[in-house]
């Protein structure tokens, strides 16, 4: 495992030192910069995401409507089958 540093203000430390007892720093902060890796990290795939999808073709007119259709239709057939 590495080690990293950095400063806090005297009164803050002061505070930390009072609740060493309490509260585990160490994992407390690590525990902190691991979730903040994962949000920036999903933050930076749906952004890819959203780049993709804004260079997308459009849909042919009436496509979304037909699939909505199409599926419906379906559903007629399995609820017929499932209840016959």
């Amino acid at each position: 495992m590495n080690v990293i540093s950095f400063r806090i203000p005297g009164k803050l430390k002061k505070k930390m030192d009072s609740l060493r007892g309490v509260v585990d720093w160490s994992e407390e902060v690590r525990r902190f910069i691991e979730k903040r890796v994962r949000e920036i990290e999903q933050e930076r795939v749906v952004g890819e995401l959203e780049k993709l999808i804004q260079e997308l073709p459009p849909a042919p007119k009436g496509y979304a409507a037909r699939l909505v259709k199409e599926d419906r239709d379906m559903e007629g057939c399995i609820y017929k089958e499932s209840y016959s």
